[in-house]
């Protein structure tokens, strides 16, 4: 008995000593959690979740070194955002632009680099292999035409233009030189229900700034490489 009641305080002393040294690893998870978060929060666009500009294109840049020929530069405009924020408010059209973007990561799959380039524009980079490639682009504006119900149940016509450029069939690895004949591409199908795959042509397109010169009712974005 006497041995036992000394064992207690053995005890007792060792889970101390566990718990005081748990305390400061608890805070230093606890604290490394806190800062995982607010480092991904930084990364991503606040709407739509998808990848801020400077983080998307890192990615990209990565993507490209990976898959080379393989690898698609993929463009997307948001059609009729503006009748959408007119005729339902702009609460749909923030709903709209989260579910584009929903869409588009379920699309692209885990290892591509999906971002909000801003406004109802955004930029997917991902390997695409030649078979199939024209189907799966078509794939992804049909998707993207799928009516999205607000809260109340109320569904809304979307739509969006889409343009590819692809590493091989342009000679060119370099992002921002996919990106201006992937946009040049899109601009070709505008408002068409067809994704558009960038030729040679697209591809020798002026631009300013990474944009297509003299493309109406748009923004320029900067070159992203």
């Amino acid at each position: 008995m006497d041995s036992v009641l000394r064992a207690h305080p053995r005890i007792g002393q060792r889970a101390l000593l566990l718990t005081t040294a748990a305390v400061p690893l608890t805070g230093w998870a606890v604290h490394a959690a806190v800062l995982h978060r607010q480092l991904a929060a930084k990364n991503r666009d606040p709407l739509t979740g998808l990848l801020r500009r400077d983080t998307y294109t890192a990615r990209a840049h990565r993507i490209l070194r990976r898959h080379r020929s393989d690898t698609a530069v993929v463009l997307v405009d948001q059609d009729h955002l503006k009748t959408i924020n007119d005729c339902y408010g702009h609460a749909a059209g923030d709903i709209a632009l989260a579910a584009t973007a929903d869409r588009l990561t379920a699309w692209a799959g885990p290892h591509a680099a999906v971002g909000r380039l801003g406004g109802d524009e955004f930029a997917l980079v991902l390997a695409l292999p030649a078979k199939g490639r024209q189907e799966r682009l078509q794939q992804l504006v049909t998707l993207l035409s799928t009516p999205v119900p607000l809260p109340g149940g109320q569904p809304i016509a979307v739509g969006a233009s889409v343009g590819a450029a692809v590493a091989d069939a342009l000679g060119s690895q370099d992002l921002s030189a996919l990106q201006r004949a992937a946009d040049a591409a899109l601009y070709d199908g505008k408002h068409s229900g067809r994704a558009v795959l960038a030729t040679p042509v697209h591809a020798s397109t002026p631009s300013v700034n990474g944009r297509r010169a003299g493309r109406p009712g748009t923004h320029q974005w900067g070159r992203a490489a």
